[in-house]
């Protein structure tokens, strides 16, 4: 009898088919029991995971005074589940809460949009940062609770009431935090605002983790396998910002009523010595429980005390913006800094245009138009050299090597400091003048020429243009961070930016400067201790003047460049140069005498009414 090769055939199709659906079933067994919630559930049974979270850096002034540490604090934790038969009421008593929040809590942990790691077998954050008192209650009758664990932590402490805007805040991750970083769970903390933010990394540490044994009621045994697999968690790095706590603290003293920020540079380096911005607030206020209030209330404030003013603030920078124009029109030779002289008489007249001015003698050449700050001089230079079609072949060709020479001095794009938030300003090009006026002519935009009409820098980048003059043609971009312990500075904020401008013909600037201290309109800086070059700022806008000042000493060997802005201070000697006399003479001597100690608790009691100062003045 003939074999039936198709049933034979059949046969092994059969058995294949038999074949894989029992590798299915032991692959699906094998899933459940290594991947599953079986398996996390039999491991939660046996073992505790419990973190350990590092102490986070340490932060200290350039000095080595401490400023930021860590406290312990604690959490308590929850697996949801282990916790059946709590007994709530005593729970709610030794925590302080009431049931209500018990209730709303516990549907909140297990609510995926609220807590998107949410698992019942591992740890989750019930409450944090419980008091000293409420933790003591608590381990007393942990036995009531199971389910509920004690998770050390810890809060950051702030030695000062001062430097908020660079130091900055921790608070809770958000999912957002979360999902950009697995290094966070729910209930983590992480940098939001300031060095706490930008240096988040090195500040943070890594976490450790530590293994517990549990009998079969869930009771603590013991480390498993003698600590085997316990991994030590690594504190953060520390830091020491290039921030000086004691000028920091005159300088916020003496803004105290005013609106505004101070920016102190250490030319040689970039190290930011002070950053104040006015108003400010005090560190300790975005800590702890009270966190979320506080945070709320500052930021409904309208004095914007969040607003870091100093590298978010974009104002005109008014007469101090006339050195960089001074310094083009040398290096593009449309003036020399003896020869040349401009007329003045009474400000800037042409064809009909007037751009006003106060008193001196005229004509005159650059250093005398600088210790004058005379308008007439800058706004010349600048009407011949978007008007010479020999040079420029069109009035926008001369407007982008206007613009390019203000990028190089740091002007119209952010200076890239090591804090987050920074803005940019705003230099105009020839497209943005091509778009606003379609025909334009020189006298259309002579106002910039003063700094005033569109340009806007931030204070830091003022303090930066000082300190590039001191530097006599060069800026390291500024930074908060002198040191991260254990590693190298970025050479970021290590390298030289040399402007378009060669360093002869930044001396011209600087006897400038020297002289509007020496009898011009920043004599108030001057000084028979060292040598201090100076300019100052008035800066229109629709309420009362800005008041403006920059300088940097001494001389010859300068050692801080300080940038001074008070919003609605008047004219530059009102605030803006006794502000920066004093602050340069703090960082120079480490002190203040007695005469100059009365002067600035003077200025520190005089108050700016902002709800008068704001209003556009009657003509």
């Amino acid at each position: 009898m003939d074999k039936d090769y198709r049933l034979e055939k059949r046969k092994y199709v059969l058995g294949g088919l038999v074949l894989l659906v029992v590798i299915v079933f032991v692959c699906r067994l094998m899933s459940l029991q290594l991947f599953g919630d079986y398996a996390e559930k039999a491991d939660s049974n046996a073992l505790l995971r419990r973190i350990k979270y590092p102490a986070r850096g340490t932060i200290y002034d350039r000095k080595g005074q401490l400023i930021v540490y860590d406290e312990p604090s604690y959490d308590i934790m929850v697996v949801m589940q282990e916790q059946h038969g709590v007994d709530t009421m005593a729970l709610c008593k030794s925590l302080g809460i009431t049931r209500e929040w018990y209730i709303q809590r516990m549907d909140e942990i297990k609510d995926p949009t609220k807590n998107p790691n949410y698992s019942r077998f591992t740890q989750q954050l019930f409450i944090n940062q419980i008091r000293p008192e409420a933790y003591s209650s608590f381990q007393e009758k942990r036995f009531r609770f199971p389910g509920f664990y004690v998770q050390k932590r810890s809060v950051r402490r702030y030695c000062t009431t001062s430097a908020a805007h660079v130091l900055g805040d921790v608070g809770e991750v958000s999912p957002s935090d979360i999902e950009e970083d697995d290094y966070y769970r729910n209930g983590d903390y992480i940098g939001k605002t300031g060095v706490e933010r930008s240096y988040e990394q090195q500040l943070r540490g890594f976490k450790g983790q530590e293994v517990l044994l549990r009998d079969v009621r869930g009771r603590i045994k013991g480390s498993y396998q003698q600590g085997r697999h316990d991994v030590l968690p690594i504190a953060g790095k520390d830091l020491t910002l290039s921030l000086d706590l004691r000028l920091q603290e005159l300088g916020e003293h003496l803004m105290q009523g005013k609106m505004g920020a101070i920016v102190a540079i250490e030319p040689s380096t970039g190290e930011i010595l002070c950053m104040v911005s006015a108003p400010s607030y005090n560190p300790n206020a975005l800590t702890g429980k009270l966190r979320g209030k506080n945070s709320s209330y500052l930021q409904r404030d309208p004095n914007k005390p969040l607003l870091n003013r100093a590298i978010q603030g974009q104002y005109p920078p008014g007469s101090t913006f006339k050195t960089s124009q001074g310094l083009m029109f040398l290096q593009e030779g449309i003036i020399d800094s003896l020869t040349t002289q401009y007329p003045c008489s009474g400000g800037f007249r042409c064809k009909g245009m007037r751009v006003g001015c106060h008193g001196h003698a005229a004509p005159l050449s650059l250093v005398p138009a600088i210790a004058t700050s005379c308008n007439g001089y800058f706004c010349w230079g600048l009407y011949y050299m978007l008007g010479d079609r020999k040079k420029y072949p069109t009035i926008q060709d001369a407007m982008t090597v206007w613009k390019d020479y203000m990028v190089s001095m740091g002007f119209g794009y952010k200076l890239d400091v090591d804090l987050p938030g920074e803005k940019r300003g705003l230099i105009p090009n020839a497209q943005f003048y091509d778009n606003a006026f379609g025909e334009w002519n020189p006298l259309s935009v002579i106002s910039i020429a003063i700094g005033q009409g569109e340009v806007t820098l931030t204070p830091l980048q003022i303090a930066n243009l000082c300190a590039t003059i001191a530097n006599r043609g060069y800026y390291i971009r500024p930074h908060v961070v002198k040191k991260v312990h254990g590693e190298p500075l970025d050479t970021f904020y290590t390298n030289k930016h040399y402007t378009k401008v060669k360093a002869d013909n930044y001396r011209a600037v600087v006897r400038g400067m020297r002289k509007a201290v020496q009898g011009g309109t920043c004599k108030g800086a001057n000084t028979p201790h060292y040598a201090v070059c100076g300019k100052t700022g008035t800066a229109q806008n629709r309420g009362r003047d800005h008041s403006i000042f920059m300088g940097f000493a001494p001389m010859d060997k300068p050692e801080i460049a300080v940038a001074v802005y008070v919003e609605n201070g008047g004219f530059g000697a009102t605030f803006g140069v006794p502000i920066g006399a004093l602050m340069m003479e703090q960082y120079l001597t480490d002190s203040l005498s007695n005469s100059s100690q009365q002067r600035a608790d003077r200025i520190a009691s005089l108050k700016i009414d902002y709800s008068q100062a704001s209003k556009t003045p009657k003509k």
